[in-house]
C-alpha cells in the first residue's frame, strides 16, 4: 500500500547522485570503415570530453588520456570538435584549440596548427578530411585586437607542406563544410548579421584550388559568383533571396556516394530535404532542387553547434532520416517522396551517421536514456552500443510525458510536455494538487522532446508535476511557429507559459497557489521576465539567465552579437524596448522569491548579469538565493556541481511552497527569507 504524503515530501529512489553517476553524455557518432568513433562527456571527471573507439568486435578504448579534453569553442558554443579517417583521428583540444592528429601507434597527440598569438585566440571547427587523407577542411575563428574572424581553410592533416589554404572568406560566419566524395568541391553555409543560420544562409559550392586537390589531379575551371576565392557557384538562399529577404535557412549540406549534393531547407516554412540538381561538369546547379519527401515535419534543427545530423546517404544511394513531428521524432528511409518509418521504442533521435548497411544514431525515449544504436536499414535491427547510463529504474517511479496542444494568449496554440508526479510508493492526500515547475527550454529556439530527463524525474518522482513548454519560437512546428517570437522575446514566451500554468491548473493538474518556474540561458531570461513583469509563478530558478539584454547585446560574443536585433530589436536604435524587457532595470517590481545558478567562467552570459540581480534582489529585500561555481560555462559540466544544484533548487522551493524534503540536503542561504508571505 503507498504512504501518503504531501506533494514534494515524498521519498524517491532517483537520487541527486544519480543524475551524474554512471552517466555520460554521448555525442557526434563518426564511422571509419568497421570502427565507430563517438564523443562522452564525463561529469565526473570535470566534465572532460573523451573521443572514444569501438572496434569490430565491440572492444572500447578511450583515445585521449586525461588531462586531454576534445571541444571547440568556434562560436563559443563549439560543437563536432574531431575527425577519423583510416584509424587516424584530428580533434580540437580544449585547453589551446590548436587542432592535434592522433595516429593509431603512435603515443601522444601531436599538434598541427601554430600555437596562437594569445591562448585559445585560433580556433577549429568541424574538421572535416579529404578523400585522400591529406587536408582537413574546416571552420576557423581568428580572435584578435581588430575583432573575430571567421574563414573556412584547409589544414594539412600532418602540419607540413603549405599549412592552412584559405578557401572562402568575407563573410561573417561559415557552417559545417562537406567535401565531395573525388575530393574536388565543397560545399558549405554561409551568413552575415544581423541572421543567424535559422533566419537565412546561402548555400555555397566551391572548387578546391590546386594545393588541396588530389596528388595528380588537374584544378576545375569554373565560372559563376566569387565568395573570395576561389570561383564558387550560389546554389540557393541569399542576400535578398530567391524568395525575399534571406527566407531560407538551409543546413547540413553533404554529398552522396555519386557526389550528389543534398541539403536541408526550410523554404516551404518546414526543414525537408532535397537533392541539388546536376549541371554542367556534374556540378550541382543554381537554383534547381527536388524535394525528397515534402512534409509538413522537420529533418533539421538550428545550428547552434556544428556537426548536426538528421540524416545519412548511405553506399547505395538510400536516404535514412529522422523528422520531428507532433512533438516526437521518427526514424525512417526516404523512399518515393514518403519517409517509410523503421519500427522503433524509440521518439527521439539525433546525430544520424552511415554505418555499414545502416547507420549509427542517438536514441532515446521517455523511459530510456539516451544511447548509441545502430540501426540495419534491411533488417530494422537495433543494436545498443553504449547507453549514457547503465542503472535502471523501475518503472514505476518514472512518468511518463503526455503531448498536449494548449491555447496561448491569443488563442495560437501552445505545445506542452506534461510529467505528472509518479511514485509507486506515495499519494497524495485526498484533494491536494500538485505543484508545477514549468520548464522553460534555452535558444530560445530549442525544443523539449520525450526523452528520460533524470532531472524532469528527481521531480516527478517527489509529487512535482512538470511541464515542458515549447513556446513560441521553438523549433519543430516549422519556420512560422519559430518566427512568432520576433520582436516579443521577453512578453511572448512569458505569457505563453504563464497561460500554460495557469491551464493546467484550471485542469486539475496543479495547484495554482504553488506554481513555479525554472530555465537556463535565454529560459533564464524568460524565467527572470516572469519573475520582474508577471505575476502567477510562486517562484522561479534562474541557471545562467540574462537580467539585462541591453547588456547581452552590447557586450555578448560574435556569434549571437546580433541575435537581439530580431527577438527585441536593433541596439542601440530599440533601447526604450530593451530596457522595459530589462529584468534588471525593473528589479525593484520582483516579488518573487528566486534562487540563481551561475557559472563564473560563462563568456555567453557573464556572471555581472546574474550577479547584479542578485544584489539588486537582497538590496530591495525579496528573497533570494544564489549559487556560482567557479570552473563551470555556460551550462555545468561537473558532478558536484550538478548535485549541488538539483537539491538547492528542491531546497529552495520547500522553504518557498511550505514542504519539507525528504532528502537530507545542506542547507542554502536564502537571504530575506523572512519577507515570504505565509503559506
Amino acid at each position: 500500500m503507498a504512504d501518503i504524503l504531501p506533494f514534494g515530501s515524498w521519498t524517491s529512489p532517483v537520487t541527486s547522485e544519480l543524475l551524474v553517476e554512471q552517466v555520460v553524455n554521448l555525442s557526434d557518432p563518426l564511422a571509419d570503415g568497421s570502427e565507430l568513433y563517438w564523443l562522452e562527456r564525463r561529469p565526473t571527471e570535470g566534465g572532460r570530453q573523451v573521443i572514444v573507439r569501438c572496434s569490430a568486435d565491440g572492444e572500447l578504448t578511450d583515445l585521449l588520456a586525461p588531462p586531454w579534453s576534445a571541444r571547440t569553442r568556434v562560436h563559443e558554443y563549439g560543437g563536432l570538435p574531431y575527425a577519423v579517417r583510416d584509424g587516424t583521428v584530428w580533434f580540437a583540444a580544449v585547453a589551446d584549440q590548436r587542432l592535434y592528429r592522433l595516429d593509431r601507434r603512435s603515443g601522444d597527440p601531436r599538434p598541427i596548427t601554430a600555437e596562437p598569438p594569445a591562448p585559445a585566440a585560433w580556433r577549429y571547427a568541424a574538421p572535416t578530411p579529404t578523400p585522400d587523407g591529406r587536408f582537413l577542411v574546416c571552420v576557423r575563428e581568428r580572435h584578435g585586437d581588430s575583432g573575430v574572424v571567421n574563414d573556412l581553410v584547409a589544414v594539412s592533416a600532418d602540419g607540413s607542406g603549405p599549412g592552412i589554404v584559405v578557401l572562402a572568406s568575407g563573410r561573417d560566419f561559415y557552417g559545417t563544410p562537406a567535401v565531395s566524395p573525388v575530393g574536388r568541391r565543397v560545399a558549405f553555409c554561409c551568413w552575415d548579421h544581423p541572421r543567424m543560420p535559422w533566419d537565412g544562409c546561402e548555400l555555397w559550392e566551391i572548387d578546391l584550388p590546386a594545393a588541396v586537390l588530389p596528388v595528380g589531379a588537374a584544378p576545375l575551371t569554373s565560372s559563376g559568383d566569387s565568395l573570395a576565392s576561389p570561383a564558387g557557384r550560389r546554389l540557393a538562399g541569399g542576400a535578398d533571396g530567391e524568395g525575399g529577404k534571406g527566407e531560407e535557412a538551409i543546413t547540413q549540406p553533404r554529398y552522396g556516394p555519386g557526389g550528389e549534393l543534398y541539403y536541408v531547407s526550410d523554404r516551404t516554412g518546414w526543414w525537408n530535404l532535397y537533392r541539388a540538381d546536376a549541371g554542367a561538369g556534374g556540378r550541382a546547379g543554381a537554383g534547381d532542387s527536388t524535394a525528397l519527401a515534402p512534409l509538413e515535419a522537420e529533418f533539421a534543427s538550428p545550428d547552434w553547434v556544428f556537426g548536426l545530423s538528421n540524416y545519412a546517404v548511405l553506399g547505395d544511394g538510400t536516404v535514412v532520416a529522422c523528422c520531428f513531428s507532433g512533438g516526437v521524432s521518427q526514424l525512417g528511409v526516404l523512399r518515393d517522396g514518403s519517409l517509410e518509418p523503421i519500427p522503433s521504442d524509440y521518439l527521439a533521435f539525433a546525430c544520424v551517421r552511415p554505418y555499414g548497411t545502416g547507420v549509427v544514431t542517438l536514441a532515446a525515449s521517455p523511459t530510456l536514456a539516451p544511447a548509441l544504436v545502430t540501426v540495419d536499414v534491411a533488417t530494422g535491427e537495433h543494436h545498443v552500443l553504449r547507453r549514457s547510463r547503465e542503472t535502471n529504474l523501475d518503472e514505476g517511479y518514472l512518468s511518463r510525458p503526455r503531448p498536449l496542444e494548449l491555447s496561448g494568449p491569443d488563442g495560437s496554440p501552445v505545445h506542452v510536455l506534461l510529467y505528472p508526479p509518479t511514485n509507486r510508493d506515495h499519494e497524495a492526500p485526498p484533494g491536494e494538487r500538485p505543484p508545477l515547475v514549468v520548464s522553460v527550454h534555452g535558444g530560445p529556439t530549442s525544443v523539449s522532446s520525450p526523452t528520460l530527463d533524470y532531472g524532469v524525474q528527481y521531480l516527478t518522482s517527489r509529487g512535482f508535476a512538470v511541464a515542458a513548454v515549447n513556446y513560441s519560437g521553438s523549433s519543430g512546428y516549422g519556420r512560422h511557429y519559430r518566427r512568432r517570437l520576433e520582436g516579443q522575446w521577453g512578453v511572448l514566451d512569458v505569457a505563453d507559459c504563464e497561460h500554460a500554468a495557469l491551464a493546467l491548473a484550471a485542469a486539475g493538474e496543479a495547484d495554482r497557489d504553488r506554481l513555479c518556474i525554472h530555465g537556463g540561458s535565454a529560459g533564464g531570461y524568460t524565467v527572470l521576465c516572469a519573475a520582474t513583469f508577471g505575476t502567477v509563478f510562486a517562484a522561479g530558478a534562474s541557471y545562467y539567465g540574462v537580467a539585462d539584454p541591453a547588456v547581452l547585446a552590447r557586450d555578448t560574443h560574435k556569434f549571437e552579437s546580433r541575435y537581439l536585433d530580431g527577438l527585441i530589436g536593433p541596439w542601440p536604435e530599440a533601447s526604450r524596448r530593451y530596457e522595459e524587457r530589462s529584468p534588471l532595470a525593473h528589479a525593484g517590481e520582483i516579488a518573487m522569491p528566486l534562487i540563481v545558478f551561475q557559472g563564473l567562467e560563462d563568456r555567453v552570459v557573464p556572471p555581472n548579469q546574474a550577479e547584479l540581480i542578485v544584489e539588486a534582489l537582497r538590496a530591495n529585500g525579496r528573497p533570494v538565493a544564489y549559487l556560482a561555481y567557479e570552473g563551470e560555462d555556460h551550462g555545468f559540466r561537473r558532478a558536484e556541481n550538478i548535485v549541488r544544484t538539483a537539491e538547492a533548487e528542491l531546497y529552495f522551493y520547500g522553504k518557498v511552497l511550505g514542504f519539507e524534503p525528504a532528502d537530507h540536503i545542506e542547507p542554502v542561504v536564502i537571504d530575506n527569507l523572512e519577507a515570504l508571505r505565509p503559506r
